[in-house]
């Protein structure tokens, strides 16, 4: 890194706006609260906070960003006016999806809303069928009646999903051709040239659904940052320049999580341990990952009930964050989340007008969380409103305040080891052979109970584990995940073959990435096989390694996840190919050896008979060790380490704990 260069990872989350900076001084963090109508306010306010708002810092200023936009407009409902287009007969592909029941038994289940009315749904011909000959052809008349409805519709973005559009994506363009500049189009054969006319139509309709919030969005952050370079963090864990990254919204829904992971597998990498479960607990909600090594992805996610089939970090979400509400239901049993009351009024403790308990306050009234401490002192939290909030839930229940926080907490964190159990123990993993890895804003006050409950016996509070999201930002390397349906048997064809289709992707991947600047002998490019048996309709994703190797790799990972192997030929389903730029070290201010520290306060906290110790993270020694119960601050976030526990600080200033 260049002197005068700095570098600023931003993410952006439903409560906080994080800031990790890195210069030749080292890493500087920092939080504001987040403006969810305009989340360009907050990255502006933390800039001039950070004195990075003038344009001399930020010709010198490179920004990898976080962004929330594409994931919020899904979850609300709140994308813009978008036309499906498709062939003659499949309008209602969308619609009919494939036929999964949310609720099995259920007589009269309620009806769910479909992704996009019928009267945005329009037919054309251009059909081909699966050896590529024309069924129907796309004729003149088809493309003036698509005008004349484009005109009346007045629709705000186009996708368009032909059938078999990767084996021949002449009428896709065509089509694309004629659509006024003023609408943003998403291409199937260009977003996902896969196999599934649902998955595929569902991926491309939620591109056009987002894509031109985001490149509003975008667009306006990179005149307001100018002349610094933005790129955005991916749903793979890699980032693209902002200014391409509008053409591809689908792949930012899980960009502030896929941060999180990133920083995750860094900080806990320089500890020597790459087997983790991870929870990354921030105001809002909770994402839950297995880590081992590399970050593992998926293509069968889902946001809001829609699948999304693009590569993204294979996790867990629920609605239990710091913000997450408490109430009494109907039956007089006390409830924890999903609803948050985020950043806007957010906790009763934040003094925002916010009046409903929630988990954070719940940590203040139990002593957990310290006032005065709240964001290294910037923030002084209102002990009196949250004792007020939590007293007046104890009411309804026939209970004092303490033990209400209490239970509050014991809720939120059986929402959170029941997440942690899907991703583990209901994938055959036991988590006991795991380190449990915990961040975000409220992790550390939780890592404890979650590992004790899952009978974990190791546990990681990473340094900056209240950032960990924006310094995963920095952590990142440049890349692009690309992928084509090649549908046959394995034994039809050649390496030769399969190499060719391989090099055809890593060209389209490397071109994108050396016009973003990557020197092109630093991309590193991995091949990969979607395999199965005939007939089989799910795939497993086989690293590329020669045709003998592939073929053993495939009938090892069946039987190790089914229990055996099958005497039948492998059909090959799609070919993957992955580039990436090398990736950027980022020093975590490893600590200078002193005499251990002394805690700078003793606490008084509900359930404990003697006085907490309270340290100050930045204070402590190199292998010092404090044993459990304390508390450990600083400046975004706090760390309860819990009876029978001890914990151990680490040369690169991750906090290790151990269970007695």
């Amino acid at each position: 890194m260049m002197n005068n260069t700095q570098l600023l990872g931003v993410d952006t989350g439903g409560t906080f706006t994080d800031f990790v900076l890195l210069n030749q001084h080292g890493l500087r963090v920092h939080k504001v609260l987040s403006t969810p109508q305009a989340p360009e306010k907050a990255i502006l306010q933390g800039l001039d906070e950070l004195g990075l708002a003038s344009a001399t810092n930020l010709a010198n200023l490179t920004i990898v960003h976080g962004s929330t936009v594409a994931t919020n407009a899904v979850l609300e409902g709140k994308g813009v006016r978008t036309v499906y287009i498709t062939n003659k007969g499949l309008a209602d592909v969308l619609s009919i999806g494939r036929q999964a029941r949310r609720e099995l038994y259920a007589l009269q289940p309620s009806p769910s809303s479909l992704p996009v009315e019928r009267a945005l749904c329009l037919e054309v011909g251009g059909r081909v069928s699966a050896d590529k000959q024309v069924l129907t052809p796309l004729t003149d008349a088809d493309l003036d009646q698509l005008r004349e409805q484009l005109r009346v519709l007045k629709p705000d973005a186009v996708a368009i999903n032909m059938l078999f559009s990767f084996l021949d994506d002449s009428a896709e363009k065509i089509i694309e051709e004629i659509i006024p500049e003023s609408i943003y189009v998403s291409r199937s054969s260009a977003i996902l040239p896969e196999l599934g006319e649902y998955e595929r139509g569902m991926t491309t309709w939620l591109n056009a659904y987002v894509g031109p919030l985001v490149k509003g969005y975008l667009q306006r952050l990179r005149e307001s940052l100018a002349p610094a370079p933005v790129s955005v963090m991916q749903s793979s864990g890699g980032t693209i320049a902002a200014e391409q990254a509008g053409d591809r919204a689908v792949n930012l829904l899980l960009s502030g999580p896929a941060g999180g992971l990133a920083g995750a597998r860094y900080v806990a990498k320089a500890t020597g341990c790459e087997t983790l479960l991870s929870f990354d607990m921030g105001g809002t909600s909770t994402d839950v990952a297995l880590l081992e090594g590399e970050m593992r992805l998926t293509r069968d996610g889902e946001i809001a009930g829609y699948p999304v089939s693009v590569p993204m970090v294979d996790m867990h979400t629920i609605g239990a964050g710091g913000g997450s509400i408490a109430s009494v239901d109907a039956g007089g049993l006390l409830q924890v989340g999903p609803e948050s009351a985020g950043a806007a009024p957010g906790p009763a403790c934040y003094g925002q007008g916010g009046k409903q308990a929630t988990v954070t306050d719940a940590n203040l009234v139990l002593g957990r969380l310290r006032a005065e401490n709240f964001l290294g002192g910037e923030m002084i939290l209102d002990r009196g409103a949250a004792q007020t909030s939590i007293s007046s839930l104890g009411d309804k229940l026939g209970i004092n305040a303490q033990q209400a926080a209490e239970g509050i907490i014991r809720i939120a964190n059986e929402h959170m080891a029941r997440a942690l159990r899907v991703i583990s123990v209901q994938r055959g993993i036991d988590p006991r052979q795991y380190t449990l890895i915990s961040f975000g804003g409220a992790g550390g006050l939780h890592v404890c109970a979650l590992a004790e409950a899952l009978q974990m016996r190791h546990a990681i509070v990473p340094v900056h584990g209240g950032v960990l999201s924006a310094l995963g930002m920095l952590a990142a390397p440049r890349s692009r995940d690309l992928s084509h349906t090649v549908n046959c048997l394995l034994a039809t064809l050649t390496v030769e073959q399969i190499e060719v289709e391989i090099a055809r992707l890593a060209t389209q991947a490397s071109d994108a990435l050396m016009r973003e600047g990557v020197a092109k002998q630093d991309l590193i490019t991995a091949g990969a096989l979607d395999l199965c048996y005939r007939g089989q309709s799910y795939t497993f994703t086989i690293n590329w390694q020669g045709m003998e190797n592939s073929l053993s790799a495939f009938h090892e990972a069946h039987e190790k996840r089914y229990g055996h192997r099958l005497n039948l030929p492998v059909e090959l389903v799609n070919v993957r190919v992955s580039v990436k730029g090398p990736e950027p070290s980022v020093p975590l201010s490893p600590l200078a050896a002193q005499s251990d520290a002394a805690p700078v306060c003793f606490a008084d906290l509900h359930g404990i008979d003697q006085q907490v110790p309270v340290y100050d993270r930045a204070g402590l020694a190199v292998e010092q060790s404090i044993e459990g119960p304390a508390l450990v601050t600083e400046t975004v976030s706090t760390s309860w380490i819990g009876k029978g526990w001890i914990a151990k600080l680490h040369y690169s200033g991750s906090l290790l704990l151990n269970k007695i």
